[in-house]
């Protein structure tokens, strides 16, 4: 769809997946300049369009978010006409995603080993919950992996209980795992001339984001607990409090420290034995935390973190999705594209290309957009 060729110009992908991971990680084929065909279901489309409020005036902001510069198509796999378009479609795919329940395609004859046998080159990615094996019964939602995954355990205050976080999270990571994976296959294919299936499933992609705190359960067998928004391993990487409010402060190492010290007008602190090396910060926390937050307590947030900034101290102003936006475009990131007259804007491909830069958006398709000249086009090919 893209009008100006991409670093994955020519790439056809067969996107029949729906809620958030799969959608996500097909956008960003999408914007990379993959043909991205969506196939919907006739009644009602992927379930995020009816996931609102806030509504937009195509369907719903969440659905919005992952399914911009697509094409969509609806396609009853029912109907024996609608299920032979959709051989079709997968037989020129140069990629398939999906995440229906495990095997749920074989019986309409998409699953892998059937495509894979009239087109050996695809790229075939499959996305669940839990995996093929124990758990290809379960059923694979954001919330839950977080739940029994472990990341609520380690997010929240503690004394508190489990917390999610702001957003689907698992479901975001486990996108981009599948778009590595898809452009790590079709770099493989580029010399093969094959394709293969790829799996990824949230736990998997979760327990793979954990990084630290994963290590640290298998370095000492005991699992890391909530510590609100303190670090297990690194002090002061935390909130402080101000005088009218908490600030961020993320000292990296023993220099940021002194130099957070010395802005102070403390810079006995970056002496002390019980504050000097990161490891001793660490073990006296509480201590640190005390005398910071007195000297702290002098002054704004917003003071605070422009002086700390001005001398090399990694700080900052707790602040809103707005105010994220605003600092993003003040920093000249353009975080925002414009999609269309018709469509809210999108937030733009996070990943900047010297060569090849992504240039084309196109706003999100309502339900069966592209029904008519895509079921055209794929006649046209079936009769050659």
């Amino acid at each position: 769809m893209n009008a100006e060729k991409g670093i994955l110009d020519g790439i056809l992908v067969a996107d029949f997946s729906r809620v958030l991971a799969g959608p996500l990680a097909t956008a960003m084929l999408a914007d990379l300049g993959a043909r991205v065909v969506k196939v919907e279901r006739p009644d009602g489309g992927d379930d995020t369009r009816a996931w609102g409020p806030p509504w937009t005036a195509n369907s719903s902001s969440y659905f919005e978010s992952a399914n911009r510069s697509k094409e969509s198509v609806t396609l009853d796999l029912g109907s024996p006409d609608d299920l032979e378009l959709a051989h079709e479609l997968a037989r020129r795919a140069d990629v398939i995603v999906e995440n229906f329940k495990v095997g749920g395609l074989v019986k309409h004859g998409l699953d892998y080993d059937s495509v894979a046998a009239t087109n050996p080159g695809v790229v075939y990615c499959s996305i669940s919950g839990f995996g093929s094996a124990g758990g290809a019964e379960l059923a694979g939602y954001d919330f839950l992996v977080q739940a029994v995954g472990g990341l609520m355990s380690i997010t929240g205050e503690p004394q508190g209980g489990p917390m999610k976080v702001g957003v689907a999270l698992v479901d975001v990571l486990t996108a981009k795992d599948a778009t590595a994976g898809i452009l790590a296959a079709l770099y493989a294919r580029s010399a093969s001339g094959l394709g293969q299936k790829i799996e990824v499933n949230l736990l998997s992609s979760l327990l793979g984001s954990l990084v630290n705190q994963a290590s640290s359960y298998l370095a000492t067998g005991a699992s890391p607990r909530r510590m609100g928004n303190a670090h297990p391993s690194i002090a002061p990487y935390e909130l402080l409090e101000c005088g009218d409010g908490p600030i961020a402060v993320a000292c990296g190492n023993d220099a940021q420290f002194r130099k957070l010290a010395d802005a102070l007008g403390r810079p006995d602190l970056g002496a002390d034995s019980r504050f000097a090396t990161n490891r001793a910060r660490v073990e006296n926390r509480p201590a640190l935390v005390e005398e910071l937050e007195k000297l702290l307590a002098t002054d704004t947030a917003a003071t605070w973190a422009d002086r700390l900034a001005e001398v090399g101290v990694p700080a900052g102003k707790v602040g809103t999705i707005a105010d994220g936006f605003a600092l993003a475009a003040e920093l000249g990131l353009d975080p925002v594209v414009d999609v269309g007259p018709d469509a809210p804007a999108q937030v733009r491909h996070p990943v900047t290309y010297a060569r090849t830069p992504v240039t084309t958006y196109a706003a999100p398709p309502r339900l069966g957009q592209h029904s008519d000249e895509i079921r055209r086009w794929l006649h046209e090919e079936k009769s050659r």
